[in-house]
């Protein structure tokens, strides 16, 4: 699959992108405060209570995720969560408080992209290669979405064609949404690069993890190369096919057939892989990425 490519300047991919108070004044509240504070805690933990059973729930419609920034949690619910979920929901997190959660509604559907860059087919299924790795073993390989990896074992690089590589793990719903699949060919030059589009390549040179309010650039064979920024970190997100845990949330754009794409930053550093999330490119929304240091440590791969 090697083509000719020119490496994209950060310029450039910027526009293929579209970003105490007085002491004796203490002194006479502190009594009152810890007495009103004895009669918060308890209404306040049995609300948090609350938040935790409803997360526990793993409603359909729902993610969460939490911002280190400000040490609290992001509650994000789409379009279906509707009627008693919906008021049972707001009423928790209000009773919490906005130090502690933040709710936060979407206007479309959470759902997978399952339709990096390139893209690539299986069936009636397309989804996006994410980055290039090297196994354990030394053989080249890529990963993927695992909603795409447990879709199909063999996967080619133009629809209807013959398979390029193989799938050798998948992880989908649960503990992440990752896939390891190695090239047919052993001898296959796979590039740590993003292709861009426009004869344009991004190194990368290495895996590092996701950052609150963290510019970010994704590809995806569907929608190409779209911008946003870092909102949360170890995100829950409730799929209809799934519950997923330990993403990262974003504001990019991503639609179906995006899955698997890369996530990555203006450096050339390989941060996530798109996993599913609300919106389209056209009216905005929220996107979930497969963090790429959970997936290389999981398969034991690195970025090659």
């Amino acid at each position: 699959m090697p083509a000719r490519h020119r490496t994209a300047t950060r310029k450039g991919l910027f526009a293929v992108a579209g970003a105490i108070a007085l002491g004796g004044l203490v002194a006479v509240l502190l009594p009152q405060a810890n007495a009103e504070q004895q009669q918060r805690e308890p209404r306040a933990m049995s609300a948090m209570d609350a938040l935790t059973s409803l997360r526990q729930e793993r409603i359909p419609g729902t993610a969460w995720a939490v911002d280190p920034r400000t040490d609290r949690m992001i509650v994000t619910a789409d379009a279906t969560v509707t009627g008693d979920t919906w008021n049972e929901l707001e009423g928790t997190v209000r009773a919490v408080g906005s130090d502690t959660a933040l709710l936060r509604r979407s206007a479309g559907e959470f759902r997978l992209f399952a339709e990096g860059g390139d893209a690539i087919f299986s069936g009636n299924s397309r989804c996006s290669l994410g980055f290039n790795v090297v196994t354990q073993d030394g053989s080249p390989g890529f990963l993927t979405a695992g909603h795409c990896g447990v879709a199909a074992e063999e996967w080619s690089d133009s629809a209807g064609g013959d398979p390029i590589a193989t799938v050798q793990e998948a992880v989908f719903p649960g503990e992440g949404d990752f896939a390891l699949l190695t090239y047919d060919n052993p001898d296959e030059e796979a590039a740590s690069a993003v292709d861009v589009g426009d004869g344009q390549l991004v190194e990368i040179t290495g895996a590092e993890e996701a950052e609150v309010g963290r510019q970010v650039f994704r590809m995806g064979s569907t929608t190409g190369l779209f911008d946003g920024q870092v909102v949360g970190l170890d995100a829950t997100v409730n799929y209809a096919e799934g519950t997923v845990t330990g993403l990262i949330q974003t504001t990019v754009c991503a639609e179906p057939g995006d899955s698997g794409g890369p996530l990555f930053t203006e450096e050339g550093a390989a941060v996530g892989l798109t996993s599913g999330g609300s919106g389209d490119c056209t009216s905005g929304g929220e996107t979930f990425f497969q963090p790429v240091t959970t997936a290389l440590d999981a398969v034991g791969a690195e970025i090659g």
